[in-house]
């Protein structure tokens, strides 16, 4: 299983809220492919899969927040 992390955005953003997932669990997703939209208070930002693979789980949902650095899904 590969992590989808919530990046290190700097500028002391310590945490993000998920905006939309561009996949559902279950779904094939393409290698740099937009599979999550990230918010913060400046600005929204895609973060692309980093492989390949099966979307298998999503483990923050639309409107949650997350903190950097936290997992927020898995492909497999």
């Amino acid at each position: 299983m590969i992590k989808i992390i919530v990046p290190d955005l700097g500028d002391g953003i310590e945490k993000v809220e998920v905006a939309a997932w561009h996949a559902a669990v279950g779904v094939f997703v393409e290698k740099d492919a937009d599979l999550v939209e990230l918010v913060t208070d400046k600005a929204s930002f895609n973060v692309p899969a980093p492989v390949g693979g099966i979307l298998k789980r999503i483990l923050f949902a639309v409107g949650q927040e997350a903190p950097v650095g936290s997992v927020l899904g898995e492909i497999d």
